[in-house]
């Protein structure tokens, strides 16, 4: 059995006009992802622009979703550091918090060897009793997780249950898979992919794309396995979508898109900036062509007046 839904959200950080953190607009995020097709949220991932978030401001945020949603959907804490002993000691009070699981990124900007990260991650996963999900994505990190590596923590580490994959290698991910101890998932790090890495032998997906079609990836992962044909129908009407929240450096389209709908979202912190105009045309194309029903700006401009 996995211990982590097939449907999370990396969940993006609403945050004031003057940039500081939104805990009402945290909570009302998640209740509307779990209320949405999503099992469990990522909070302080990347799209949850954890590099500028302050010790004490993630900690603010895990409180803040587990008594929004903890008690129906997973919370599981970003806690990945290029730091070993601050990772250690993030993972040490996150726990305390009462979320769920723990997601651990690769180091990114040290470049460490593989036994540099099987240390790094052992160390870290040690520091709780919670499942650990990690999170390989070399893009971001310029560090991969070599699929033995992966293989190796889940043969010898006991909470390390699963991965994240943004590695976007069905090779690796179908070689991990079938040689993965029972319990242990693949979850896609990359919406657009998630039907290949399906068939690879994965587990779900950790979505930002979710934040606007949550039902629809849940009715993928469900209706994979016996109609893998109205799961590429899905995936066809969304990826236009899925695209688009990638056309600048996330999560300034995503958050742009939430301000479309209504939904708790507020600016970016730099060093992102707001998205070009011409983008958000994209993001609004995309959202309508998704079907996501966007409000009338009519209708709204005039109950304000």
């Amino acid at each position: 059995m996995l211990a982590f839904p097939h449907v999370m959200t990396a969940m993006a950080t609403p945050m004031t006009a003057d940039r500081a953190l939104d805990l009402n607009g945290a909570q009302a995020l998640a209740a509307h992802l779990v209320e949405h097709g999503n099992g469990g949220v990522v909070v302080a991932g990347t799209t949850g622009e954890s590099p500028t978030l302050s010790h004490d401001e993630t900690l603010l945020l895990f409180r803040a979703v587990v008594e929004a949603v903890g008690d129906r959907a997973t919370v599981i804490a970003g806690c990945g550091k290029n730091d070993t002993a601050a990772t250690v000691q993030l993972v040490r009070d996150a726990s305390a918090v009462g979320v769920d699981g723990i997601m651990l990124v690769a180091p990114y900007y040290n470049k460490p060897s593989q036994r540099g990260l099987s240390a790094h991650f052992t160390e870290a996963a040690g520091a709780t009793d919670l499942p650990v999900l990690l999170y390989n994505i070399p893009g971001r990190t310029a560090c991969e997780i070599a699929p033995v590596t992966l293989l190796r923590l889940a043969e010898t580490v006991p909470n390390i249950v699963g991965v994240k994959d943004a590695v976007d290698d069905f090779a690796k991910t179908a070689w991990l898979a079938g040689r993965a101890p029972a319990g242990f998932g693949i979850w896609s790090g990359t919406d657009e992919l998630l039907l290949p890495l399906l068939a690879a032998g994965g587990a779900g997906v950790v979505s930002v794309a979710a934040h606007l079609v949550g039902d629809d990836f849940a009715a993928m992962v469900e209706v994979f396995p016996q109609d893998p044909e109205k799961a590429r129908q899905i995936a066809f009407r969304i990826q236009p979508l899925c695209a688009a929240l990638f056309a600048e450096p996330s999560p300034a389209p995503l958050k742009a898109a939430l301000d479309m709908l209504g939904l708790p979202a507020g600016p970016v912190r730099p060093p992102l900036v707001r998205i070009e105009d011409a983008t958000r045309v994209l993001l609004r194309d995309a959202l309508a062509n998704a079907g996501v029903a966007l409000p009338d700006v009519g209708a709204a401009a005039e109950a304000r007046r």
